[in-house]
């Protein structure tokens, strides 16, 4: 095979009309998502863990009081990329999300190493977040006098006798139990489940208020003002969300009308609890005595409030499970969406013949969890889940500006403004993000990517659906 060929290959683009048409009966997905539903699920992926358990561990160990501004730089680094997920989603209402967004737009090449990035991205947020509500409930244990083994509380390093988290592995299966039994009943769980952790992210905000103490501000950066950029890049994750809710467009009953809608409505929501939320954390207690797992039910004990922190545990349980649930269903439909094109085998993208959910990869992606959340420690799980979403918010940035000019027939629902000043900003922020994290972080993302250029020039460029004779290949863009 000359290089010629294989450029050719890697460039190839998938036209937009053909994503979902000649979709076999048994890889199909049932349609039952409306706006609302899209829009929990989509705070759902956003609100948990971040509010729980990073913006505690930030301030704690990072930033001091000033993690609100971290949370505030990545919020819109996050806004610039939600908007041109929004463009996109109106657009292309399939599964996939930013894999499907490069491969229609920026060819093959691009398009697997997104996907192949967002697998390994998702799996480890869904573990990060396990990790935080394994805290919660272990506290809430605690507070009711049952305590467990010392072995069984968190990742070996991580404390005193820890060997494994049992509870995080055990949440990672449950919620791909959930996953498994169709995508009607996770909608029906995310609304409610979601309406219950937003109730509980209020009560703590007017409860809290009346807790702070101005002097627990002081002093604002006591790790200097270059830790606020720290912080966003730990806490980055805790903003994105919308973009795993995208992967189940296929799954929306009117995907161009109401995803755009969805994903601006969801981030919008959840900026501004965050900012309430810890404005009254940081201003209920030092943020030296703040608890990096468990930091809103250990303040509300400190002020001598224990009723209203054990409330906090079981509302932060049921609220971090659904972030646990949004991302596996996006990890599980960007490799549905994978395999369904040829660049994965054809083996992961059959759906249950009743339930219509893709239960092979969810379960692999349940135990794939399980494991990352049973034995890594949180801060290393959750930067390296950063610098994946950071990548594919570059791409998706910089796909939205090329399919803009290249493609400006294509009818689109919703057309981000200030075009392309704003997807510029996205890709700054992300880049400039990135920059922020620690070396080995890099490390361990580039060996993933060099195993996923080896699997696609190995198998995936020969498979995909886009080699095979009479293929259709979207044409030349404009110039």
């Amino acid at each position: 095979m000359s290089l010629a060929e294989l450029r050719g290959q890697m460039l190839r683009r998938k036209p937009i009309g053909e994503i979902e048409e000649d979709t076999p009966a048994d890889e199909r997905l049932a349609k039952s998502l409306g706006l609302w539903q899209l829009t929990a699920i989509g705070v759902g992926g956003i609100i948990g863990a971040g509010v729980f358990t990073l913006a505690g561990l930030v301030a704690h160990q990072t930033t001091g009081p000033a993690v609100l501004l971290s949370f505030l730089v990545a919020g819109i680094a996050s806004a610039a990329a939600a908007l041109c997920y929004a463009e996109f989603a109106g657009m292309i209402p399939k599964a996939g999300s930013a894999y499907t967004y490069g491969y229609v737009s920026l060819g093959e090449f691009v398009g697997w190493f997104i996907g192949w990035d967002l697998l390994l991205e998702y799996i480890a947020v869904a573990a990060v977040v396990a990790i935080g509500v394994s805290s919660y409930f272990n506290f809430l244990l605690e507070a009711v006098g049952i305590h467990l083994p010392d072995w069984m509380l968190g990742a070996a390093g991580t404390g005193n006798g820890h060997v494994v988290n049992v509870f995080a592995a055990l949440f990672c299966l449950g919620a791909a139990f959930v996953l498994s039994r169709g995508i009607r009943s996770v909608g029906r769980f995310e609304t409610v489940a979601v309406g219950i952790k937003v109730a509980l992210v209020v009560l703590i905000i007017v409860l809290g208020v009346f807790q702070i103490d101005s002097s627990n501000y002081t002093p604002y950066f006591p790790y200097g003002t270059g830790a606020v950029m720290t912080g966003a890049a730990t806490v980055f994750f805790a903003v994105f969300g919308y973009d795993a809710m995208s992967t189940a467009a296929e799954e929306s009953v009117d995907g161009k009308k109401h995803l755009p809608k969805a994903i601006i409505y969801s981030l919008g929501i959840a900026m501004v609890l965050y900012v309430l939320a810890t404005l009254v954390l940081t201003g209920m207690q030092k943020y030296t005595e703040i608890d990096p797992g468990s930091g809103f039910s250990s303040a509300f004990k400190a002020v001598g409030m224990p009723g209203i922190a054990n409330v906090i545990a079981v509302g932060a349980i049921v609220g971090i499970i659904t972030v646990v649930l949004t991302f596996m269903l996006g990890v599980t439909r960007v490799w549905y969406s994978m395999s369904r094109d040829g660049l994965l085998p054809e083996w992961f993208a059959k759906t249950h013949p009743t339930r219509k959910v893709p239960t092979r990869v969810t379960w692999i992606v349940g135990i794939a969890s399980a494991i990352l959340a049973g034995l890594l420690p949180i801060a290393t799980v959750a930067e390296l889940t950063n610098i994946g979403i950071l990548s594919a918010f570059v791409v998706v940035c910089v796909a939205v500006i090329v399919f803009r000019y290249t493609r400006p027939e294509v009818p689109r629902t919703f057309k981000l403004p200030l075009m392309p000043v704003i997807p510029i900003i996205g890709v700054i922020f992300s880049i400039w993000l990135t920059l922020s994290l620690q070396w080995q972080t890099w490390v361990r993302f580039l060996a993933w990517l060099i195993i996923g250029l080896i699997i696609y020039i190995g198998y995936s460029r020969v498979h995909s659906k886009l080699n095979q004779p009479g293929a259709a290949v979207a044409d030349a863009p404009a110039r």
